[in-house]
């Protein structure tokens, strides 16, 4: 036997030596392989390519408001109205989703506190839950969030991320973006702040409708914001669109958006604008 062998033999004989599997994260742009201790502490954020990775609603929260911030309760709605399956019943894809890494009742999620002790509502969309879809539940938060904003005579932030609106819920889902739209009048109309910041993706019915409606609209860098998809459009029109037209800096570019925030200033960035917006007897 070799020195080769017997030294390969002492090795196999000590055990294989155990590796988390969560160690390491890919990222989804560059390929670039990260601790994933080293991606959470640089807020889900590439080092070398600075992609900004898709967050959980939970990881939003504590990412922008100072500690000890308040959850809001969900609103109840009715979980299937209409009945609905296809592959699956509605109701077994909400619990799955429910069940998942970052349990919640649903696609918006919300919180009173502040930021940098700016008082706000904060409302973060997780496209982790059912593609962050718009259906009534997400509407009626919308509406409960907007509803305390004005009673707390405070600024009312939205984080978006959502495919559009929720398919299984029909024209009811669709009913929720004239619902929203209506719910940020009456901000405007109170004189309170409504910001919005656009997150990959931002899509569908709720571009639409309350994504684009904010006094000020952020967006984070390279996120996809639009209406219908980039094939969609051109199969329509029958032209090659430009490239990277649905990201945040194409239109900030072309004046759709105000700014383009990286993650990293963004609650600094709102900060300021909380305290710039504000009314002036809640300054």
């Amino acid at each position: 036997m070799s020195w080769l062998t017997r030294v390969r033999a002492s090795l196999s004989a000590l055990g294989k030596r155990e590796t988390p599997d969560n160690l390491w994260i890919k990222c989804p742009n560059c390929g670039e392989m990260l601790f994933t201790s080293d991606y959470a502490a640089n807020l889900s954020v590439c080092p070398r390519c600075q992609h900004h990775g898709r967050i959980s609603a939970e990881a939003r929260l504590a990412q922008l408001l100072d500690p000890g911030y308040t959850l809001l309760p969900p609103p109840q709605v009715r979980a299937d109205p209409l009945k609905f399956r296809d592959s699956k019943r509605y109701t077994d894809r909400l619990k799955a989703a429910r069940a998942g890494r970052n349990p919640q009742a649903d696609a918006l999620t919300h919180a009173t506190g502040t930021i940098e002790r700016r008082r706000l509502v904060l409302g973060v969309q997780d496209f982790g839950f059912m593609g962050g879809s718009m259906g009534m539940a997400v509407g009626a938060a919308f509406v409960a969030g907007a509803s305390r904003a004005l009673a707390e005579r405070c600024g009312y932030v939205i984080v978006t991320a959502a495919g559009g609106a929720r398919m299984q819920e029909g024209i009811l889902s669709l009913m929720q973006m004239p619902r929203t739209t209506v719910a940020v009048r009456r901000l405007h109309a109170a004189g309170l702040p409504y910001i919005v910041v656009l997150t990959d993706p931002t899509t569908g019915g709720v571009t639409a409708s309350y994504a684009m409606l904010g006094d000020v609209q952020i967006a984070e860098p390279g996120a996809l914001i639009g209406f219908a998809g980039q094939r969609v459009i051109e199969s329509t029109i029958r032209e090659k669109l430009p490239e990277g037209f649905q990201r945040a800096e194409y239109l900030h570019a072309h004046g759709m958006i105000d700014m383009v925030v990286p993650r990293s200033e963004l609650r600094a960035t709102l900060a300021g604008l909380l305290d710039y917006l504000a009314p002036a007897e809640a300054a």
